[in-house]
Parts: structure tokens; C-alpha cells; sequence
């Protein structure tokens, strides 16, 4: 259920709030946007995916002296994370989307890291974990 609901709710975001974004055009209608959100989807997935082997490489190469810079830059870079996503689908699907510069890119991504956090509902099962705990 909250898969269905991210996803309509990215593509809500993709036909109305990402085109009041200076810098970012949406051209298509809902059905293109549910493409676009499972496309956006799978590649935050990938983006994801790179970063974390990136920083396991890292770590393990420095004998965990990496771990000294690389946690401060997740702490504090984890929004970049669906800017280059939507940067990355944006030049993968012109037709659909176009993002010019970096700005937009992290404004919009912005916008979809607060629809993850809203659909994630992980927040949820942590209240329901200390509930059950009491």
C-alpha cells in the first residue's frame, strides 16, 4: 500500500510541485508521471546502491580511517542523494522531464526526499515497537 501511494504521490509531484521549481519543465500527462516516478524510483535505487558500495570501498581500503569523513558527509549529504537522481532521469528522459542545473536538481529532490520520508512509515513501527515495549 505505501508503495502505490509513493508512487502516486512522486507522480503528483512530477505533474504539480516540480514545475513550480524554477528550472525544472514536466512535459506529459499522469500516466507519463508514473513512469517517471517508478523510473525515478529504481534510480535512487542505483544512486543508493553506488554510494554505499563507494563508501564500503572506501573504508575497507583505509582500514576505517575513511569512516572519519565519510559519516559527517552522509549526515549532512543525504538530500543530494534524490537530486542526482532526479538530475540522472532527467537526461535519461528528456522527453519528459528536463532539469537545468544543479539548484533545481536539489529543490526538486528535496521535494521527493520529503515524499519518501512521508511514505516510509518508518516512524510508525518504531512508535509501534515502543508501544509494545510499554
Amino acid at each position: 500500500m505505501r508503495l502505490i501511494a509513493r508512487l502516486l504521490l512522486s507522480a503528483l509531484a512530477f505533474t504539480t510541485i516540480l514545475p513550480m521549481i524554477h528550472g525544472i519543465d514536466f512535459h506529459g500527462n499522469f500516466g507519463q508521471a508514473l513512469l517517471l516516478a517508478v523510473v525515478f524510483g529504481l534510480m535512487l535505487w542505483v544512486v543508493d546502491l553506488i554510494a554505499i558500495g563507494v563508501s564500503a570501498v572506501l573504508t575497507i581500503s583505509s582500514f576505517g580511517l575513511a569512516l572519519l569523513w565519510l559519516v559527517p558527509l552522509w549526515i549532512l549529504g543525504f538530500w543530494i542523494l534524490p537530486a542526482i537522481a532526479l538530475k540522472v532521469v532527467s537526461d535519461m528522459m528528456p522527453g519528459y522531464i528536463t532539469v537545468n542545473g544543479w539548484v533545481p536538481a536539489i529543490l526538486g529532490g528535496l521535494v521527493m526526499l520529503v515524499i519518501g520520508m512521508v511514505t516510509n512509515g518508518s516512524s510508525s513501527k518504531a512508535r509501534k515497537r515502543i508501544e509494545s515495549r510499554l
